[in-house]
């Protein structure tokens, strides 16, 4: 069995779903964490692997993007595959997902460097702790 953790982008979020619900407003409700289930969508008009990705509210997010729809899917019918939340991004979302027994865990947050350069360009009167 294969066994391992991946952090996946969901696609997709800025389109509305068939119901009319907004896709980004389902992934603001989401905090680190959080369950996402993954849906397969046999029956999808422009792909038979497409997998929504739904939070536990039951809104879809989005999909898994199709260059990995089909290996997640086929991970999924051969064994266990769950996902957590793991963060809201530029342009949608970030799922975690563990293929094999135990839950996803979220990986280490890396603390971005900000040197006086930075905020210079955030802030023209220079840092707030002086110069």
């Amino acid at each position: 069995m294969d066994d391992r953790e991946l952090s996946i982008h969901v696609v997709g979020v800025a389109y509305p779903n068939t119901d009319g619900s907004n896709r980004l407003f389902a992934v603001r409700t989401c905090r680190p964490g959080d369950p996402i289930e993954l849906r397969p969508e046999p029956k999808h008009p422009l792909d038979a692997h497409a997998i929504a990705v739904v939070n536990r509210r039951g809104e879809q997010m989005g999909y898994v993007p199709a260059d990995r729809a089909p290996w997640i899917g086929a991970k999924m019918r051969a064994g266990p595959v769950t996902a957590i939340f793991q963060a809201e991004t530029r342009g949608g979302a970030a799922i975690r997902v563990r293929i094999g027994e135990g839950a996803p865990t979220l990986p280490p947050v890396r603390e971005r460097e900000i040197d006086r350069d930075d905020w210079d360009a955030v802030d023209p009167e220079g840092p707030a702790w002086g110069a």
